[in-house]
């Protein structure tokens, strides 16, 4: 597929994955729409693409929002081609302690902010027989603890796309999702700071707890996105473990053992104390700015 005079809508688009991926889509000529929720810093990514790039501040999670921005950027363009719903968040806690309010919203966020994303973007996409594309995780295949939110919303985004993707098929549409693992992001590296779950994240073994540069996402995605892709993994190792998978959660339980999850248990009681529950579950830019919208 070629992207050139294509209009892209990306969500998320003010750092990380959704930037850099409006920034190589504008590299091959397509119109990029820019929705996010810090404004300021969307606005200088937009800036820096040029003329081809266009900024609306939206909530994934607010139908209006949506429905204004997508009104407006066919309004500019005359439609849309691609959309690529990268917007996500993640909290960090266990089940038992974790601020309820910033546990949900990361699953209405990256879960329920995919569905609303396609749903008021389908029509546009139908008309141009395009292509809809949901970032999911690594996290959809393993479930770590202090995760399972995260979890929970990325394998849903996962069975989310593969009902949708029989459902638009007849009307020439193809619908992709993609499982990057740990990515150097602000999300990533917010998480890596925390003081309870940064040094369950860093004992990690082998490539579960490695980190890879952005631009590994960027160039899997990117490809996979000219491809119309139905499935993309970063890197491609995830995609054999998508084969192991019902193997998976019994070695996760004996891996989270053998971390010491009991003292993280109890590490993290005395965080949520010290900290507040909230301050101890939000990561990352966009996981407050997320929270700030209650």
């Amino acid at each position: 597929m070629s992207l050139k005079g294509k209009v892209v809508l990306v969500t998320g688009a003010a750092r990380g994955i959704g930037a850099g991926l409006a920034e190589r889509f504008a590299a091959r000529g397509a119109k990029v729409a820019l929705l996010g929720l810090e404004p300021e810093e969307q606005t200088r990514v937009a800036e820096r693409i040029g003329p081809n790039a266009a900024s609306w501040k939206a909530d994934v999670t607010s139908w209006p929002d949506l429905e204004t921005a997508v009104a407006e950027v066919v309004e500019k363009w005359g439609g849309i081609d691609v959309v690529v719903a990268n917007a996500g968040i993640a909290s960090t806690g266990f089940v038992r302690s974790v601020d309820p309010k910033a546990f949900e919203k990361v699953i209405e966020v990256d879960l329920l902010g995919v569905w609303r994303t396609f749903r008021v973007t389908i029509p546009h996409v139908i008309e141009r027989k395009g292509y809809l594309l949901a970032i999911s995780s690594l996290a959809a295949i393993a479930h770590a603890p202090g995760m399972a939110n995260y979890a929970a919303a990325k394998a849903g985004v996962e069975a989310f796309c593969n009902s949708l993707r029989a459902e638009l098929r007849h009307h020439g549409v193809q619908v992709g999702v993609a499982h990057p693992t740990w990515i150097r992001t602000d999300l990533v590296t917010s998480a890596d700071a925390h003081p309870v779950f940064g040094k369950l994240r860093g004992s990690m073994p082998g490539i579960l707890g490695k980190t890879y540069p952005l631009e590994t996402a960027l160039d899997d995605i990117e490809r996979g996105t000219l491809r119309r892709a139905r499935t993309i993994h970063v890197p491609r190792w995830v995609g054999g473990l998508k084969l192991l998978r019902s193997f998976l959660p019994p070695f996760v339980e004996l891996g989270a053992k053998r971390l010491g999850l009991a003292q993280a248990d109890a590490e993290a009681l005395r965080d949520i104390e010290a900290r507040g529950a909230r301050e101890s579950a939000v990561v990352g830019h966009g996981g407050r700015a997320a929270i700030e919208q209650d």
